[in-house]
């Protein structure tokens, strides 16, 4: 299974000193005793995937607490993506390691693929791999946005499609909305505000300045005022390369001394001297051209009072420009073009308003029609939600409990900026639709339909939110579960259930899983115990140990009421196993799991004899 966490090591955490977990693709349970450490395991995972850093977490006496986790990847993977994006690769073996590191002092740092990226991209990771279901999940799935996102996620793309469209042309019809009632309200200031706009541009139309016309007008305004000093200059070049005015043989000039240079190469009768006549005729033609521009240059060049006048003068003009409106004229430019935008959205006449309405109408029928598309799919998607829970309650000692999802619309009245008519009936547009979805728990028949806060117990709801888990394993695509604790408050028939249940889930997903019934750790592929070690200085040190064959029969048989030391304790353990092996076999597991039950099966015969 790729995208799946092969390997977390934790060090400097809590009552973990420093412990290395190999996790199973399939069902990793992690048990112990209470204060021992399980949590840590979760809190290890909370940070891997860039949850928030607790100094209280690191472990008294140490400098830090580091959390390892080692994904299996593929380049196509979204957590391979993730990493590229932030600038890091997998390994060779298509492994992506990814560090947290939380200092005493609460300062933590992450990394991923050997290079530091900010927590964030650790929890876009986790986003992709990795979802950790707990108590406050739990607490989270009593809120009415979060049922409404579960019975989303269980509908798919029925009314995901939909809602898109239904936020897109909602986003439109608010800016519309908000547009119209802005025009409306301050129509006294937004004229105030336009007849300034206008008469900037007025000002800035009348002197019509052109783009960089500052910068050309300080050129032009600096050779008028310095004609003198430029002929000079201009002549005394001219003079240097064609040669004294007067013709005076001892003063050549670069155009003769090159000619002279020409003859004698070309008549030499040396090849090598020869060859290097015609660079010296491209050296001639160069000068020649520069020659004629000097020339050009001086003719043009006459004093000209009248234009520096002007020149003036136009500068003069463009200074009272970026006086007030910016630093140059490109800036004022720039100015003029974002006031006309401006001017654009402050028409407040009754035409310009009239228009919008319209368009504002026509968006909020746009937007009905959507929330129409997206209730119908919910209303859909909750009938067999419900009925697929139910079914999974059936099996989790809630025979007679039903859920019912309960889709209705958020009714409102015309003082909601965000009000819509759907139906004949005024409705709050929210961004997740105009819907309000309840779960409902029917404890047993002739029940009122409750809302789970109030008709479940804690046990009920853990069992509600695994149901939850179980119907809507296939509209996850993140591969690995995490469950701290979900059977609390369970035990007997349902706690075997929940165990069956997990081990289903964990056919698709990896699944993690901290619990203390031993109902629930006998259908794990792959059993961790955290030990609670002797005191060092008055600290307790806690190790994370994989347990297997023996060694796994004495931990359930401590799970069931400390009875790890008798044969009663011993067979019972065996025997869950047994059942739980079977159970995996029936259902079509691997052979490694019949063989197990085959094994345990065995066991448990002969302890009974």
């Amino acid at each position: 299974m790729l995208g799946v966490l092969a390997e977390m090591r934790i060090q400097g955490l809590g009552v973990i000193d420093d412990a290395t977990l190999e996790l199973h693709p399939g069902l990793t349970v992690v048990t112990g005793e209470t204060g021992a450490g399980k949590t840590m395991v979760v809190t290890g995972l909370h940070l891997l995937g860039g949850g928030r850093a607790d100094a209280s977490r690191v472990r008294s006496g140490a400098p830090r607490a580091v959390v390892e986790g080692r994904f299996e990847t593929t380049p196509e993977s979204p957590a391979a993506k993730v990493a590229r994006d932030a600038g890091a690769e997998p390994d060779e073996d298509g492994s992506l390691i990814a560090v947290r590191n939380v200092n005493a002092d609460g300062r933590s740092r992450a990394h991923l693929g050997g290079r530091s990226v900010p927590n964030a991209v650790l929890s876009e990771l986790a986003e992709q791999v990795l979802a950790v279901h707990g108590q406050n999940d739990q607490l989270r799935l009593l809120r009415g946005g979060e049922q409404r996102a579960v019975l989303d996620r269980f509908a798919g793309d029925s009314v995901l499609r939909p809602l898109a469209d239904y936020q897109r042309t909602r986003s439109e019809w608010a800016e519309a909305v908000r547009e119209i009632t802005e025009r409306t309200q301050r129509s006294r200031e937004l004229a105030r505000e336009a007849d300034l706009l206008r008469h900037g541009l007025s000002e800035i139309d009348a002197v019509a300045p052109e783009p960089g016309e500052d910068t050309a007008l300080v050129d032009e305004a600096r050779r008028l005022a310095d004609v003198d000093q430029l002929r000079e200059i201009a002549t005394g070049a001219q003079i240097a390369l064609s040669g004294a005015v007067d013709g005076d043989p001892d003063a050549p000039g670069a155009m003769g001394l090159i000619g002279d240079a020409r003859r004698r190469l070309g008549g030499a009768e040396d090849p090598v001297l020869r060859e290097m006549e015609p660079r010296v005729a491209e050296a001639a033609a160069v000068l020649a051209d520069v020659g004629t521009e000097l020339g050009g240059y001086l003719d043009r060049l006459d004093a000209d009072p009248a234009r520096l006048e002007q020149v003036l003068a136009r500068q003069a003009e463009l200074k009272q420009l970026t006086k007030k409106y910016a630093a140059d004229i490109d800036g004022v430019l720039d100015w003029a073009e974002d006031a006309r935008q401006r001017l654009s959205g402050m028409d407040t006449s009754d035409e310009a308003l009239a228009a919008l309405a319209a368009r504002r109408d026509e968006l909020a029928a746009e937007v009905a029609e959507h929330a129409q598309i997206v209730s119908a799919g919910r209303a859909e998607a909750a009938v067999r939600l419900a009925g697929a829970v139910t079914a999974e309650l059936a099996g989790l000692a809630m025979s007679q409990a039903r859920l019912e999802v309960v889709v209705r619309p958020r009714e409102t009245d015309d003082s909601d900026t965000s009000a819509l008519t759907v139906d004949g009936r005024t409705v709050h547009a929210g961004p997740d639709g105009v819907d309000e979805v309840e779960l409902q728990l029917v404890a047993h028949s002739g029940a009122p339909a409750l809302p789970i806060h109030k008709g479940a117990s804690g046990g009920e709801l853990s069992r509600v939110m695994l149901g939850l888990e179980v119907v809507l394993a296939d509209a996850d695509t993140v591969p690995t579960l995490v469950f701290d604790e979900v059977d609390a408050g369970v035990g007997g028939r349902a706690a075997v259930e929940i165990g069956r249940r997990l081990a289903r889930l964990a056919r698709t997903h990896q699944v993690i899983v901290v619990t203390h019934l031993p109902q629930v750790a006998a259908y794990a592929d792959r059993h961790l115990v955290v030990d609670k070690g002797a005191s060092d200085g008055g600290l307790t040190r806690s190790d994370v140990r994989t347990v297997a064959d023996e060694e796994r029969v004495a931990e359930l048989a401590r799970m069931l009421a400390g009875l790890d030391s008798t044969e009663t304790g011993r067979a019972h353990a065996e025997e869950l196993l047994a059942t739980a092996s079977s159970h995996k076999s029936r259902d079509g597991w691997t052979e490694n799991g019949e063989k197990s039950g085959r094994r345990a099966k065995r066991t448990a015969a002969r302890s009974r004899r």
